[in-house]
């Protein structure tokens, strides 16, 4: 694909994204970016930007964080002004630009449509999941040791949710010597979980299981660590959500109870590099189908033209 002809805009993100950008700038495309966590000498091929609306400024795909963040705010702790995806900013992209996000909220999409941009969710994209799963799941294992005061061995913890970081986060909780209990509404993910050497349960019996437990590890976007569990659990107990905002476990009400309430979000920046290698493996596999795409829609368009003389 003609990658000289393109302009990627990069806004937003952390320690992982001037990776991305990096490795954008290496196909020869032209990358802007703004909101990230810069280096003292730069990203080579990549222009810093002043703005967030320079960045995009006739931009043919821009890449946001994983997560977005919530409402129109685009998750940026490293931008010296808060990033809002509104309208305005997408307004500037060029005519037909894609935009590619984890998981877009109701007003970020309602943003685009008004625009007429087309935003690509990719956090469903399970391959690009599983490539980065291993730096969540170590970060998530790293946040529990420091935030306890007991070995994970022989500790009686529960994961919630059985999906693709639940599954990989419980295999590595065995390891480490723990007996693991997993929750989850699905029946073939509880079979998946028993199969994995780990006990099953489902979401109604997990208040009954609380008293015995010493660590809550939720992994699901939604609100399912919530009072009923919380105020079983014995005090001091580890609640640790790795889920995106905005629906994660109540840890507000975890903590007000006495509990260690951690909300590990953006583990995969524990790997920069690594997790920005496996996010542009996935993100340059969408942007050539796109250009596929469009390359096939204007040869059928040139041979429809012609046939028509």
């Amino acid at each position: 694909m003609p990658w000289e002809d393109r302009r990627i805009a990069v806004i937003g993100g952390d320690e992982r994204d001037p990776q991305i950008a990096r490795l954008a700038a290496a196909t020869g495309a032209s990358v802007h970016a703004y909101g990230l966590p810069w280096p003292g000498d730069g990203v080579p091929g990549v222009t810093l930007e002043p703005t967030a609306h320079a960045a995009a400024a006739g931009a043919d795909y821009v890449l946001f964080p994983i997560p977005l963040g919530i409402g129109l705010q685009v998750y940026a702790p490293h931008a010296p002004e808060p990033i809002v995806a509104d309208r305005k900013l997408l307004s500037v992209l060029a005519p037909g630009a894609h935009i590619f996000l984890g998981r877009a909220t109701p007003e970020v999409r309602q943003a685009a449509d008004e625009a007429g941009i087309e935003l690509h969710e990719y956090d469903p994209d399970r391959e690009l999941m599983l490539l980065r799963a291993p730096a969540i799941v170590e970060g998530a294992i790293h946040q529990a040791i420091a935030n306890t005061d007991v070995t994970i061995n022989d500790a009686t913890v529960v994961v919630v949710g059985y999906g693709n970081i639940g599954s990989l986060l419980t295999r590595h909780l065995r390891g480490l010597g723990a007996h693991v209990h997993v929750a989850a509404r699905n029946p073939i993910q509880r079979a998946a979980a028993y199969a994995d050497g780990a006990t099953p349960l489902t979401l109604e019996e997990l208040p009954a299981l609380a008293p015995s437990l010493g660590m809550v590890f939720s992994t699901v976007p939604a609100r399912v660590v919530g009072r009923e569990l919380l105020e079983r659990l014995p005090r001091g107990s580890l609640v640790l959500d790795i889920a995106p905002p905005p629906h994660h476990a109540d840890l507000d009400l975890a903590a007000e109870l006495g509990h260690r309430a951690v909300w590990a979000r953006g583990l995969g920046r524990r790997a920069p590099v690594t997790v920005g290698n496996s996010q542009w493996m996935g993100l340059r596999r969408r942007i050539e189908e796109i250009e596929r795409r469009k390359r096939e829609r204007d040869g059928h368009a040139a041979g429809a033209g012609w046939a028509g003389r």
